[in-house]
């Protein structure tokens, strides 16, 4: 993977995760092949704050059909990154 935008791919904003903002504890879609040190570096390069742990959750794709024809959707991961007390909060709804 080149490039951090590359494993970075999206922030995952819902209720839940809503409420570990409150705890510096972001939660974002990533690459399935990325590892938690290449999240970490993203994440540390793209925002310029300190990371301190990293959690990841990996989910198989689903089952589907529409009709006589039948599939899988795409298999995603999921990382929950911590920063460290003393880093800025993310932004992600500037301009509002």
């Amino acid at each position: 993977m080149a490039d951090v935008r590359d494993i970075i791919k999206r922030p995952i904003i819902t209720e839940k995760t809503a409420d570990l903002m409150v705890d510096k504890k972001y939660t974002f879609e990533v690459d399935p092949r990325a590892t938690r040190t290449q999240v970490k570096l993203a994440v540390e390069e793209i925002f310029g704050v300190k990371v301190v742990n990293v959690n990841t959750m990996n989910y198989k794709g689903k089952f589907k059909r529409f009709g006589r024809h039948s599939g899988y959707t795409r298999k995603r991961k999921k990382a929950i990154v911590q920063l460290s007390a003393d880093s800025k909060e993310l932004e992600f709804f500037e301009g509002a």
